[in-house]
């Protein structure tokens, strides 16, 4: 008989909550990062937010009872830890406390109490305006819009269509505040000279493998109903716009990333660290 391949097994369905005094957004982000290391389809995510009686728990307890569920949460409160753990107990629930093990061995090793308040991630302190405003920039000085942006932006991103650029400068707006300007750059097509006027410290171009590109720009193309045969979608065009935009980051002196198989999250964290040495 053929030994079992444990490739071959069938995963077991769970249910997980999220279940949070504040908006549930941490406990839910820590969750899906954990869960990203199994199988698509074996696990159901439910957020639990706001939960701030004893009674409002006891009722999310049955919720959860009827499915069969695991709980990871992050609450803060003593007295709702104490409870939620006595309920799950006593209704046989699995718990998983996502925030209390690190928060007690920081206490350990400072000797200082934690503060105990839900929502603090989420205070509206002076960086959360800094992002707000560098998202409010971030659209307006959007594909080339007003090239008033190159003059404001803290950093300039180019490229050619779909190396990412939007996305990416919304991630460096969101994350880090960043006043994000970004510049297409079109073959044939001379850029606007303030690109070439700006601080080259401060212009980040981006790079892809042209097979690559071509993959991008063909589902793009297919979802919008594109004819098949247009320049958008032409190998050898494509081949000609990633070596123009290569002799243009030349001319610029700027810092090139390759951004082929690269996530967002990767691009515009080595984007963070090369500007901030």
């Amino acid at each position: 008989m053929d030994k079992e391949n444990p490739k071959q097994k069938v995963c077991t369905f769970l249910t997980v909550f999220t279940l949070s005094d504040s908006s549930g957004e941490t406990a839910e982000m820590v969750t899906r990062a954990a869960l990203a290391q199994f199988p698509e389809g074996c696990v159901k995510l439910y957020r639990l937010p706001s939960v701030k009686t004893v009674e409002e728990l006891k009722e999310t307890i049955k919720e959860v009872q009827r499915k069969e569920g695991l709980i990871a949460y992050t609450l803060v409160n003593s007295e709702l830890k104490i409870a939620l753990e006595n309920e799950a107990a006593h209704h046989n629930i699995p718990v998983i406390d996502l925030l209390g093990p690190f928060i007690n061995r920081v206490t350990k090793l400072t000797g200082i109490n934690s503060l105990s308040q839900p929502g603090r991630l989420h205070v509206l302190d002076e960086s959360y305006f800094l992002r707000i405003n560098a998202i409010d920039f971030a659209i307006r000085y959007d594909d080339g819009k007003n090239q008033e942006g190159l003059t404001q932006a803290d950093v300039i991103l180019t490229g050619v269509s779909r190396t990412s650029k939007t996305p990416n400068s919304m991630y460096l707006a969101q994350h880090w505040g960043l006043k994000t300007a970004n510049v297409p750059l079109i073959s044939g097509i001379e850029p606007p000279a303030g690109l070439f006027t700006a601080d080259p410290a401060k212009i980040i171009g981006l790079t892809i493998d042209p097979y690559m590109l071509l993959k991008i720009r063909r589902t793009r193309a297919n979802v919008l109903g594109m004819i098949h045969g247009d320049t958008y979608t032409d190998p050898s065009k494509i081949e000609e716009e990633v070596n123009y935009s290569r002799k243009i980051f030349r001319r610029l002196g700027c810092h090139v990333i390759d951004v082929s198989n690269k996530a967002i999250e990767e691009t515009s964290g080595e984007i963070y660290l090369h500007l901030r040495h």
